[in-house]
């Protein structure tokens, strides 16, 4: 068994960040959403993957991912333009050869490994095994319609009349009878090669496909408002009481994370939250449900509910909320104003 993480594609939902890193490098509770799902596929003993990447941002994911020896696992990297899932699949062929393999898209969150599913795969001796989850918003997604007996009858990419609430979650499964069904299916009028027709023509040509219902929570990150929900599940779920950093005349209250080297003085850190490596918090409050990443400074500063990248500096803001903050970015406050909700890119800087 091999795994093909996807970590390409060109993040447009979440520009201006995304046009200086990739969007499976932005990191949720001070980790890169990628390094959860590389945890996944070393969880699960598989030790050789293949790592989609992008020509614009594959530098920075080799960066953080380097040899995977950090997951026990051997890292091989495929660049490709994106030109759909399917299409990531047919790149990768000489990579996956005649093995099984996982696909697994990197910027997925879902709360619970894969074990599981690859023991069903093995057991049922399936061709394809499919994760999907009940969706409010179908038309974002590709969707599954399941016959009477719970099996995998239809499959469509985004449709504007759903035909279910099924969404494809992100984590597929597949045995080598995958290569077969793409050599068959054509471009779609999105100009990319779908996973959704390649499992649809592995079903028409009689090969073994099914699905499995995700029993826990799964967080699509494609958007800022999805980066602040996935940040504030993880810290609910993992953040622990632990302080490794300095604490001056501050009260850090429930569950909050300080990592070496910072600085909490004269503030308030009200759980659950993380703060960095070599952070200053100064003359401030954060508030629940924030990550301020490595080399950050908050100084005079109330924030709550946001996601702070490295080296970022937020000066006499009276109140930010639902914010992600990119990396080098400046906000500095010079007169009174309201709450406010920004998105802001790397290297940015924002003056009020």
């Amino acid at each position: 068994m091999k795994a093909l993480v996807l970590s390409g594609g060109k993040g447009t939902r979440l520009r201006p960040l995304t046009f200086t890193t990739a969007k499976q490098l932005i990191p949720i509770a001070n980790k890169p959403i990628l390094g959860y799902v590389l945890d996944h596929i070393s969880q699960a003993g598989i030790k050789d993957a293949g790592v989609i990447i992008a020509p614009e941002t594959g530098k920075d994911v080799k960066g953080y991912v380097k040899d995977g020896s950090a997951w026990n696992i051997k890292v091989n990297y495929i660049v490709q333009e994106p030109l759909g899932l399917a299409h990531a699949v047919k790149t990768a062929r000489s990579f996956l050869g005649e093995d099984d393999f996982i696909m697994y898209l990197g910027d997925n969150l879902i709360g619970k490994g894969i074990n599981t599913l690859l023991e069903r795969f093995w057991n049922e001796k399936l061709d394809n095994l499919i994760l999907l989850k009940e969706v409010e918003n179908p038309t974002r997604f590709g969707i599954v319609v399941l016959d009477s007996q719970g099996n995998v009858a239809k499959l469509v990419e985004k449709p504007k009349t759903p035909p279910s609430n099924l969404a494809l979650v992100g984590v597929y499964i597949f045995s080598n009878k995958i290569h077969q069904a793409i050599k068959r299916i054509k471009t779609s009028w999105r100009g990319e090669l779908e996973i959704t027709d390649a499992i649809q023509e592995m079903i028409n040509q009689g090969f073994k496909v099914k699905a499995e219902k995700l029993d826990t929570w799964w967080l699509d990150t494609g958007k800022k408002d999805d980066i602040l929900v996935a940040n504030a599940k993880l810290l609910d779920e993992y953040i622990k009481r632990e302080t490794k950093g300095e604490i001056h005349e501050s009260k850090v209250e429930g569950r909050v994370t300080v990592r070496e080297n910072a600085r909490i003085v004269n503030s308030t850190v009200r759980g659950p939250c993380i703060i960095g490596e070599n952070c200053l918090i100064k003359n401030s409050f954060i508030g629940p449900y924030t990550s301020v990443g490595n080399e950050a400074h908050v100084i005079d500063s109330s924030v709550e509910y946001s996601v702070i990248l490295e080296n970022a500096l937020i000066r006499g803001v009276e109140r930010l909320e639902e914010s992600l903050i990119g990396r080098n970015a400046k906000i500095l406050k010079n007169q009174k104003h309201k709450t406010l909700k920004l998105n802001i890119g790397d290297f940015s800087e924002v003056e009020i």
